[in-house]
């Protein structure tokens, strides 16, 4: 697809927002509560969404995108983590992420977006037979696809 470097920033923006909402959907309507984990990559996705839409608008581009696609790289990290070590785990409490979700204060600014609701193990869940947090990942991973496309044709 041929779209200017601004058009992709903004295509970044959408859906990462989108895998936000997805997210809310999914835990109010299909009862999959989020664990720390969950909610770090839902903040990973904000972060992604602000820093595309400053790329997009701000001198900077390749500054804010090359920030927006080291926040996706992270986003890879919590996934991959969230499977293969959090999910097996009963209690989140004092993890990596529970620190920054806390640390931050979104859980209590925004709690019906930002509030951890279950545990690693109690979180962990499939979405048409994949795991939740591989879903997460391959948007991480789009992501960064999508951020170096923005930049081939980048003027600073």
């Amino acid at each position: 697809m041929k779209l200017a470097p601004r058009g992709w920033l903004l295509a970044i923006a959408a859906l990462s927002i989108a895998a936000v909402l997805a997210a809310l959907f999914t835990q109010y309507q299909l009862d999959m509560q989020p664990c720390p984990w969950c909610i770090l990559q839902r903040v990973q996705f904000v972060l992604i969404a602000i820093l595309a839409l400053a790329a997009a608008f701000l001198p900077g581009r390749v500054l804010f995108a090359g920030l927006g696609a080291l926040t996706a790289a992270s986003g890879i990290a919590a996934a991959l983590h969230q499977h293969f070590v959090a999910a097996k785990s009963t209690s989140c409490n004092l993890t990596l992420a529970d620190k920054i979700v806390s640390g931050i204060g979104l859980d209590r600014a925004l709690p019906a977006v930002f509030e951890v609701r279950a545990s690693c193990a109690d979180a962990a869940a499939n979405l048409a037979g994949v795991p939740y947090e591989f879903w997460s990942l391959a948007l991480f991973a789009a992501v960064i696809v999508m951020t170096l496309l923005a930049l081939r044709g980048r003027k600073a």
